[in-house]
């Protein structure tokens, strides 16, 4: 069932939020995601074969930011979490330490988020995760992100997520990351 509410917040005139084949355009959204993150080429290639096999999941979806010339300024996707993903293994003994374990149950997972740097704080990113959320049939949405004071992490409290744990570190990262979860449909403005 998806979740019913007032629609995604426009994006900028000039920049449409839609459906993205992100398998196809997936060197595009690296790119973005390079600028946005300070990713190296190195870790680039990592991630296009970690991007390409989370697509493959059943119930995993992108949404895509493209100017009027089809310039990828922006993406988003996630998928229904598993217990066996990863990435639940990694967080999975941080959110029994806080008792949100459960929060890994019937919960769609935001994969990535990333605007190119010129497109930020425009409500591109509010656009494309709420979009995207709004579809999910899950009752509640989890990501990680760095801990820190950041933009998205401001951007993701003002949209309902709260902290489910924090300190968490996942290997060869170079930063802890912080686990959130929001009840859906996302907290509109």
């Amino acid at each position: 069932m998806s979740h019913p509410a007032a629609g995604p917040p426009p994006a900028p005139r000039d920049v449409t939020v839609g459906p993205l084949d992100l398998t196809a355009r997936v060197d595009d959204a690296l790119a973005v995601q390079a600028l946005a993150f300070g990713l190296t080429d190195d870790e680039i290639g990592v991630r296009r074969h970690i991007v390409l096999r989370h697509l493959a999941t059943p119930g995993a979806r992108a949404l895509g930011a493209t100017t009027e010339t089809g310039r990828l300024v922006g993406f988003v996707y996630g998928l229904p979490n598993h217990r066996s993903y990863w990435w639940s293994t990694i967080v999975a003994p941080y959110l029994r330490a806080e008792g949100y374990e459960d929060w890994l149950d019937d919960s769609f997972v935001i994969t990535e988020l990333h605007v190119h740097p010129a497109h930020q704080k425009h409500g591109i990113g509010r656009a494309l995760i709420t979009m995207l959320t709004d579809a999910a049939v899950q009752p509640r949405s989890i990501l990680s992100a760095i801990d820190a004071e950041t933009p998205a992490r401001g951007l993701y409290r003002d949209l309902g997520y709260r902290d489910l744990a924090r300190s968490v570190h996942f290997p060869s990262a170079r930063s802890p990351y912080v686990v959130m979860g929001a009840h859906l449909p996302l907290r509109r403005r």
